[in-house]
């Protein structure tokens, strides 16, 4: 059973995710080597990821899409799908909130210039 996410230490979450990289290429049968090769991150960051040390988002990303894996992030990038009765509302409020230019004022009109 999963713990609850909020209960465990970033490090934690760190190590496990770490560990599951692992898992998966093994499980996948590919060597770091060609993880490398198909990511472009480095064997070496490859073993530091591996062993804990998650330091680059890209090179995680990458290796994520290489082990077939990037599905995981789907629900950080999906846009959220609104009802038409909030799209109503939601287009009825930027409508209302609109900036109103300032009319001309009396006070504007162009004087005559003096003769001075």
């Amino acid at each position: 059973m999963m713990d609850d996410i909020y209960m465990i230490s970033d490090a934690e979450i760190t190590k496990r995710i770490s560990s599951r990289l692992k898992e998966l290429r093994l499980k996948q049968n590919i060597s770091r080597q060609d993880v490398s090769v198909s990511s472009g991150v480095s064997v070496s960051s490859i073993v530091r990821m591996e062993d804990g040390e998650i330091k680059s988002f890209e090179s995680f990303l990458r290796i994520l899409r290489t082990l077939g894996k990037i599905d995981v992030l789907l629900p950080l990038v999906e846009e959220e799908e609104i009802s038409p009765s909030e799209y109503f509302k939601l287009v009825h409020s930027a409508k209302t909130k609109q900036r109103k230019r300032a009319s001309k004022s009396k006070n504007n009109v162009q004087q005559e210039e003096s003769e001075w």
